[in-house]
């Protein structure tokens, strides 16, 4: 059984580190080999969005809105879409979230504000909410500056 663990795990490295998207997703925060395989085998390059929120949306990590009179409310989150994927980036932030300080200084400084006002899985899901907008941008855009300028907010 660990022969075949071993056996995964490195056929999942050879192709993290022979493709060039899975090279410029993993450098963002959270995002590692097993979320990036399974982000491009669910989406190919992102093009089948028009923008980062539609993405979100389809993963399930943005709140539902309530608009009546003019007012937006914003609800819980529908928890609709990619489970997997979904369940993937959300412990992949849990994980940057504890490395907060070890962040960019404007992604730890968001981090630090929002983990004083609400409960850390709140906070998690936000982190994967602006997360998943900025390997849409990644994806589908195909810059490697638009990934620095996203993280350091």
């Amino acid at each position: 059984m660990a022969i075949r663990i071993d056996v995964a795990e490195s056929v999942l490295n050879k192709t993290t580190h022979e493709n060039e998207a899975c090279q410029r997703l993993m450098k963002i925060p959270g995002i590692g080999p097993v979320t990036v395989i399974a982000l491009i085998a669910a989406t190919g390059n992102g093009g089948a969005f028009r923008k980062g929120r539609e993405f979100a949306a389809w993963m399930g990590v943005v709140p539902r809105e309530h608009l009546t009179g003019g007012r937006q409310k914003l609800l819980g989150f529908s928890k609709h879409g990619n489970s997997y994927l979904r369940r993937l980036f959300i412990q992949g932030t849990r994980a940057a979230f504890q490395r907060r300080t070890k962040q960019a200084p404007g992604l730890s400084e968001w981090l630090a504000q929002l983990a004083g006002r609400t409960h850390h899985n709140v906070v998690a899901v936000a982190l994967s909410n602006k997360l998943a907008r900025i390997t849409w941008a990644v994806l589908a855009k195909e810059k490697q500056n638009r990934l620095l300028a996203l993280t350091n907010l």
